[in-house]
């Protein structure tokens, strides 16, 4: 009985960080979106990062996770998924760069057809351990390059200076593609609506993400 008190304080403790992450870093910022903060209060997050320190989850940072990759600070992932929110459930995602897996949680969470790719094998076997486990595998999780897209699943988010054709010529009308674009040291959060032959683009914040690497 004495030896599960301390998992007990541990687990309450990383639960208490998570209510302080959404309230001080998400809903303090803007996010409100009811499938955005489901997900988020619900995931363990600190699955997804270094079991040394589970409590640096909640910390508003990014963090490592090996191989030069990191997982995003918890209020870019939320801002990224709430500007996907207003799509219905069952619509079809494809997320670049999957990394740790926690976005893709997310998405799968909020209902979404999630499609990953990650090209790092570790990260995608590690990424897709922890996924089944909290019962929130995607559709697919392929180990490829993201810049080719996935033409027979097709969109829609690494650091790119350009959106890729490939991206622009895979998304359905109406769709969307959030993405960070810019340099090594100055990046733009960016969404591109698809509407008829135009691509209409707004700029959010600054963001410093890895780059998109090559297969």
């Amino acid at each position: 009985m004495g030896s599960d008190i301390p998992h007990e304080v541990a687990h309450s403790a990383l639960e208490k960080a998570r209510g302080a992450m959404l309230s001080k870093q998400i809903e303090a910022r803007g996010i409100t979106n009811e499938r955005v903060i489901s997900a988020m209060s619900e995931i363990p997050r600190h699955l997804f990062v270094n079991p040394d320190d589970p409590a640096q989850a909640y910390a508003d940072k990014a963090l490592d996770i090996g191989f030069n990759q990191t997982i995003s600070q918890p209020y870019i992932v939320a801002l990224m998924s709430s500007l996907l929110a207003d799509l219905p459930v069952g619509s079809r995602i494809l997320e670049i760069g999957a990394g740790s897996g926690y976005q893709t949680a997310v998405l799968v969470h909020m209902g979404f057809e999630v499609h990953s790719m990650e090209l790092i094998p570790q990260l995608r076997q590690k990424a897709l351990e922890i996924l089944s486990e909290q019962g929130l595998s995607p559709a697919s999780m392929v180990n490829g390059d993201g810049r080719r897209g996935m033409p027979e699943k097709a969109p829609s988010a690494a650091r790119s200076r350009r959106l890729p054709r490939s991206w622009v010529n895979q998304l359905s009308e109406a769709g969307i593609i959030v993405a960070p674009l810019g340099g090594r040291f100055r990046q733009r959060l960016i969404e591109c609506r698809k509407e008829g032959s135009k691509l209409l683009r707004i700029d959010h914040c600054e963001v410093r993400f890895v780059p998109l690497l090559r297969g």
